[in-house]
């Protein structure tokens, strides 16, 4: 089996990549260990809980046991199934602020700078702003992601913008346009009522094409010969063979299986190769380093009157629920929910947002276990940019074993500040006068909460991970050291071999990552066709011009 380009992974930035190079007219064979996304608990947005909870659709990976954190070990959902984590994912849509991108481009991702990226945003984008506003001119219309909002119907949830704006806060029609600083309505990655996963934005269009194909294997590792990359080696069963590649191979299997794939091909430090009897074609010490996530707590509130999602958390809620969601594709199970979001900044100083806020109509956490108080709401909140870092290692030297994943989670002591500085500030949004009518008391942290150690004690014991790992296959300049790929996604030191997905980030995004991991995807390939990029766009971020002395 061959093709000219080779492509590890159906997931977020790998569809997009397929996609574009299909378009192209080249040949492409995809390989995705996964299965099919076709199953009602995919496609219904509000069951976003149940697939990344279920073995058929996940990877089911956990972290180390974190040492700044009790030695818990957190959950490491990740999609095995064509569309990847955009399958399982919460559809939340977030580019990042244009500052992430300036950063990238700074840290020596050369061309990666925003206005760079965001003639792409806009390619892949079709936006519909459902009239609650926002510019369209900072937006796509016409590219094959679909991206909507909710009908933000619920009290609670026009409740929360209101009370932000009452704190003192903007309110902005559109983070992800000019402004992205301040209250406003949520994106998701939802179309007429589905999930609208990178599975089918991309790859089902992709493979109409008689020139591009899928097959589903185990990537067990790069097959190198002469300092160029000639295919995988892939297994089906206990059936192992080769899937040889005319043009490149081109990684992208997530943040934690690319460094692995990388890693078992012999491509990474050199000592923890050998450890693991595997013989080294290129010392890149770069290669599962770095790693970063986005922490978050659900700092919850019980509701005085019955307005919350909490109504249709039966038996018979649910089936309603679905019933109208099978016949109609409308109701409760056509949005995810999370129909308000918030980006604010900790503190005076800090130039843009340094704090998200996802905002929920009920008192849950992502198991799909309520509160038992019953009637409640509340946020989700988290620093975007920790400088806490961790690492992706091998466990072993079989392709079937996950990887060692150690976050290092509130390893840098600015994590502990600015969490109690999260935790305060959402509290103070939750006693504005917007949320009068229904606030009772505080669920969690809980009104005993309040020194600097109880806090602390919280932290520890409840934050969880956002699923945004990302940055272990670091993009940066050939002369760096600690660099993987280069800023046209090239493997330094192996020709015809590249890694496209959210492990190259040089830094994690102000947001969730889905929508930069599509947006690789789409840059990459004009990187791969060797296509000059989309000219750039020099439109300017809206930035608080009192950022140095305030904090709103």
């Amino acid at each position: 089996m061959r093709a000219d380009y080779v492509i590890v992974g159906a997931g977020s930035a790998g569809c997009a990549i397929a996609y574009r190079l299909a378009e192209a007219g080249k040949q492409v064979l995809i390989i995705e260990h996964g299965g099919s996304d076709r199953g009602p608990f995919i496609q219904m947005p509000a069951a976003l809980s149940y697939p990344m909870n279920m073995k058929m659709y996940d990877w089911g990976m956990k972290s180390e046991p974190e040492p700044h954190l009790g030695g818990r070990r957190l959950v490491t959902p990740r999609g095995k199934v064509i569309g990847g984590s955009s399958s399982i994912n919460g559809m939340i849509y977030v580019r990042g602020h244009a500052r992430d991108f300036d950063h990238w481009a700074e840290s020596g991702a050369d061309g990666w700078a925003y206005a760079d990226v965001l003639p792409y945003f806009k390619r892949m984008e079709s936006w519909d702003d459902g009239g609650h506003g926002g510019d369209p001119s900072w937006r796509g219309s016409d590219g094959p992601l679909h991206i909507t909002r909710g009908p933000r119907r619920n009290p609670l949830t026009r409740a929360f913008v209101e009370a932000g704006r009452q704190a003192g806060y903007p309110v902005t029609a559109d983070y992800n346009g000019e402004r992205q600083e301040g209250f406003g309505p949520f994106d998701a990655t939802i179309y007429k009522g589905h999930r609208w996963s990178a599975a089918s934005a991309y790859l089902r269009p992709a493979l109409k094409r008689p020139n591009c194909k899928i097959t589903r294997a185990l990537a067990r590792r790069i097959i190198i010969e002469d300092g160029k990359a000639a295919g995988v080696e892939v297994s089906h069963g206990s059936k192992v063979e080769v899937i040889g590649a005319n043009a490149e191979v081109i990684i992208a299997a997530s943040s934690i299986n690319s460094p692995k794939l990388l890693m078992l091909s012999g491509i990474g430090p050199a000592s923890h190769l050998a450890e693991h009897g595997i013989d080294v074609v290129v010392d890149r010490p770069g290669v599962g380093q770095n790693l970063q996530d986005h922490l978050e707590l659900y700092i919850q509130q019980a509701s005085t009157q019955p307005v919350s999602l909490f109504s249709h958390w039966n038996l018979r809620g649910k089936a309603r629920i679905g019933a109208e969601w099978v016949l109609w594709r409308t109701g409760l199970g056509s949005s995810n929910q999370f129909e308000s979001a918030g980006f604010i900044r900790s503190r005076a100083g800090v130039e843009y947002p340094d704090i998200q806020f996802h905002f929920l109509p009920i008192a849950v956490s992502y198991d799909g276990k309520v509160a038992p108080e019953g009637h409640g709401f509340q946020a989700h909140v988290g620093p975007m940019r920790s400088k806490s870092r961790g690492e992706v290692t091998l466990r072993s030297a079989d392709p079937k074993e996950n990887p060692r994943i150690l976050f290092n989670y509130m390893s840098d002591p600015q994590d502990w500040v600015d969490f109690r500085q999260c935790i305060r500030l959402t509290r103070e949004i939750f006693a504005q006068e917007a949320f009068a009518p229904f606030r009772g008391h505080e669920i969690q942290p809980g009104d005993d909460a309040q020194s600097d150690e109880a806090l602390d004690d919280f932290i520890r014991e409840h934050v969880e991970s956002a699923y945004h790992p990302c940055g272990t296959c670091r993009m940066g300049r050939r002369d760096d050291p600690m660099a993987v790929v280069d800023p046209h996604g090239a493997v330094i030191g192996v020709d015809h071999l590249r890694v496209a997905d959210s492990s190259i980030f040089p830094r994690v995004t102000n947001g969730n990552t889905n929508a930069p991991s599509i947006m690789v995807g789409e840059k990459m390939a004009d990187h791969i066709l060797r296509r000059h990029p989309l000219p750039p766009i020099d439109d300017q971020p809206w930035i608080h011009p009192d950022w140095a002395t305030t904090q709103r």
